[in-house]
C-alpha cells in the first residue's frame, strides 16, 4: 500500500483479505517496528488496533519488536507470534529503521514464511523494506543526506521473481511549490537514485491510497484504491489503475528486465516445521532433543531469532495455568532446564537468558546453586 492503509478508502481491501483467512486474532499480527522509535508508539499502535477493530471488524494483535538491541526474550516473543501469524501487518514510520531492526534480529525468513500460509501487508514506510533496495526518506529528505540506497528485504523478489526498487507515496503533492513526488524524492533525486541501480531493477511506485496486491498462486498483481502502478525503468513508464490487473511476467516485460527469482528463500538450519509439530502434538521432550541438536551449528541472526522463539513457545507450555503442574508442568521445566543447561555450557549467554526470562515472565522462579537448578511455579 502507497499511503493511506488506516483510511476509509482501505477499509474495503483489508475486510476482503481478512475474509480469505481462517484463524484466531492472535494469528493476526501488526508489527510496531516501523514507528518504534516515536515517543508515542504506544499511542500509535492503539489507534491501529481502533481502526482494525471498528473500521475493518476485525481483531489484531500488536507485537513489539521495536529495537535492534532488544532483548532475547523480546526477540523471542515477536518472531514467535510472526512464526505463528497467518496475517502480518507493517505500516508507516522510519523505513530505514524497519530495515535495520529486522534485519538486526533475522526476521527476513520469518516474514518470507507468512507468506506460505497467510499475507503479508507493508505499507508506507514497510513498503520501502520490500524490494531489493530501500530509500532512506528520512536521511535524504529531512536531513538532507545525498541520495543513496540501502540494500532491501527483497521479500518481492524472492517470492514474484521481480527484481524492483519499492516506492510508496508515488504521487505525493505535499511539497506545493517544490516536488515531493516519489516519496518527497521529487524527480531530480529520483533520477540521481535510479542511475544507482543495477540494470535488472526496475522501479514499482504505489500511489498513495492506493495498493497493489501480489497473489502467488495465480501470478498476477491487481491494483486496488485510488490511484496508479507505476512500473518505470529510465525513460519508460507503464502504468495500471485501480481495478487494473496484470501478470507477473507482463510486469517484468514492461519493466525492462528478466522475470527471476534473484534468491532462494531464506533458508535456516533449524527444521522449525518438525519442532513444532512436536509441540503441537505434545512430544515437549522430543522438542527439547531437537533443539539441543543444534549445539554444533553456527549461530547466525535467523537461527538465534528462531531458537529463541522456539524456546518462547515452549515456555507457554510450561508455564500453562490450563494444566496439571504436577504431571505436566514438571517434566516440560525439567526439560527447559536442560536446555538452559546446555546453552550456558556452551557460552550461549543469550539463548540462556532468553529462557529464564520467558519462565520469570510466566510465574516460574529458578533458583541456580553449584548444585544444580531447581525451580517453582506460583499457580495462583
Amino acid at each position: 500500500m502507497g499511503s493511506g492503509e488506516t483510511s476509509p478508502t482501505m477499509v474495503t481491501p483489508h475486510q476482503n483479505i481478512q475474509k480469505s483467512l481462517d484463524s484466531k486474532p492472535e494469528s493476526r499480527v501488526v508489527l510496531d517496528t516501523p514507528f518504534g522509535f516515536q515517543e508515542n508508539v504506544e499511542d500509535l499502535t492503539s489507534r491501529l488496533i481502533d481502526y482494525f477493530a471498528n473500521s475493518v471488524g476485525t481483531s489484531i494483535t500488536p507485537v513489539k519488536l521495536r529495537r535492534p538491541d532488544s532483548s532475547p526474550s523480546e526477540v523471542a516473543a515477536a518472531v514467535a507470534s510472526v512464526m505463528a501469524a497467518d496475517w502480518v501487518f507493517a505500516g508507516p514510520g522510519s523505513p530505514s529503521y524497519a530495515l535495520r531492526t529486522w534485519q538486526g534480529v533475522g526476521l527476513a525468513p520469518h516474514l518470507d514464511d507468512v507468506l506460505k500460509r497467510g499475507t503479508l501487508v507493508l505499507a508506507s514506510a514497510a513498503a520501502l523494506t520490500a524490494g531489493t533496495h530501500t530509500v532512506p526518506v528520512y536521511e535524504i529528505y529531512k536531513v538532507g543526506q545525498d541520495p543513496y540506497w540501502l540494500d532491501g528485504l527483497d521479500i518481492l523478489g524472492r517470492h514474484t521473481g521481480l527484481r524492483a526498487a519499492v516506492i510508496p507515496h508515488f504521487d505525493n503533492a505535499e511539497g506545493g511549490n517544490h516536488d515531493t513526488r516519489y516519496c518527497y524524492m521529487g524527480e531530480r533525486r529520483l533520477r540521481i537514485l535510479e542511475a544507482q541501480l543495477p540494470d535488472d531493477v526496475f522501479i514499482l511506485g504505489i500511489d498513495e491510497h492506493t495498493g497493489a496486491a501480489f497473489d502467488l498462486d495465480s501470478r498476477i498483481v491487481n491494483v486496488f484504491g485510488r490511484g496508479l502502478m507505476t512500473v518505470r525503468k529510465g525513460e519508460h513508464i507503464w502504468t495500471l489503475k485501480s481495478g487494473d490487473s496484470a501478470s507477473f511476467d507482463h510486469v517484468a516485460q514492461f519493466g525492462g528486465v528478466e522475470r527471476r527469482i534473484a534468491s532462494d528463500p531464506i533458508v535456516m538450519p533449524v527444521d522449525v516445521e518438525h519442532v513444532e509439530e512436536l509441540l503441537d502434538t505434545g512430544n515437549v521432550m522430543a522438542a527439547v532433543d531437537a533443539l539441543l541438536e543444534l549445539d554444533d551449528l553456527d549461530r547466525d541472526l535467523e537461527t538465534r531469532a528462531t531458537v529463541h522463539a522456539l524456546i518462547t513457545r515452549l515456555g507457554h507450555l510450561a508455564a500453562s495455568p490450563r494444566v496439571n503442574i504436577e504431571a505436566v508442568v514438571g517434566p516440560y521445566i525439567e526439560a527447559l532446564l536442560q536446555a538452559r543447561m546446555s546453552a550456558r555450557s556452551g557460552g550461549r549467554w543469550d539463548e540462556a537468558d532468553a529462557i529464564r526470562d520467558r519462565l520469570t515472565s510466566l510465574s516460574v522462579t529458578i533458583r541456580d546453586t553449584q548444585e544444580g537448578s531447581t525451580w517453582d511455579i506460583n499457580s495462583s
